[in-house]
């Protein structure tokens, strides 16, 4: 027998809870939410703005933005430090201002995007957010212009954020923050915990689903190229699905490649 691709063993593992989508191609149990800012191809790179219609287009439920600061304190979506990728430009993002930034244009015509023209985007399009927060320290006015920009589209009720150590506390009962279920547990001590304030970031064992819903925790999967070994990446992603088939996870972020066996084609 010939070996099957990996499409053909994820769709197999899958077809049980795949289900129809409504007219826009968005599907009703499984909600995704699309890894760096939209699906990427080559003519869509990370975080732009034609990657995020992409996102639109394929029916995803929310976009994970990365979200860095300029040196003049505008916020920005865009995951490396740097702009060697699509811009070949060595530059730190911290080393230049906004202004410079906007005069990038990718080899496939693309830019950079402001944070605010990301958010307006999304709303006007139906997609909810997940905040990377890549902005380093604690700049408290940015991270309260992020909270009000939130607040501003409408967005803050289902946002997701990536958080940093720094930033914690403060966006503690704001927003949502990705969590273990150790992080969680530590939380639940407090005493202004809510199961609203966290969400658990990760691929649950049973173990860990189970205490999650007794818990009213949300629960986000997750699919990464880089966090998959490469020599079996085929078997483990199966696992993964397969695992979170049976937990019954709702949420789950992932990189496009792997989004078929979540999307059917509009009709």
């Amino acid at each position: 027998m010939k070996k099957l691709t990996l499409q053909t063993c994820m769709i197999a593992v899958f077809i049980a809870i795949l289900v129809s989508c409504h007219t826009n191609g968005k599907i009703n149990s499984i909600k995704l939410i699309a890894h760096r800012g939209g699906v990427i191809e080559n003519d869509s790179p990370e975080n732009s703005k034609e990657a995020l219609l992409k996102a639109v287009e394929r029916g995803y439920w929310a976009v994970e933005l990365d979200t860095r600061m300029t040196k003049d304190s505008v916020l920005i979506t865009h995951h490396d430090k740097d702009f060697n990728r699509y811009f070949n430009l060595n530059h730190q993002v911290s080393e230049m201002t906004w202004l410079e930034i906007d005069s990038l244009i990718s080899e496939s015509g693309t830019k950079v995007q402001k944070l605010e023209d990301a958010l307006s985007l999304c709303v006007e399009k139906g997609l909810n957010v997940m905040i990377d927060n890549k902005i380093s320290g604690f700049p408290l006015p940015v991270f309260e212009e992020l909270i009000s920009l939130l607040d501003k589209y409408n967005l803050r009720t289902n946002a997701l954020m990536i958080g940093t150590t720094e930033s914690t506390e403060y966006f503690t009962g704001k927003i949502r923050l990705s969590c273990t279920r150790q992080q969680i547990e530590q939380n639940m001590l407090r005493t202004d915990y809510s199961p609203n304030n966290y969400y658990y970031f990760g691929n649950p064992s049973t173990e860990d689903a189970k205490w999650a819903a007794e818990n009213d925790i949300m629960v986000v999967g997750v699919i990464n190229t880089w966090a998959l070994p490469k020599e079996s990446e085929q078997e483990e992603v199966e696992k993964i699905i397969e695992n979170l088939k049976d937990n019954k996870v709702e949420y789950i972020q992932l990189d496009s490649k792997y989004d078929s066996c979540f999307l059917t084609s509009e009709k």
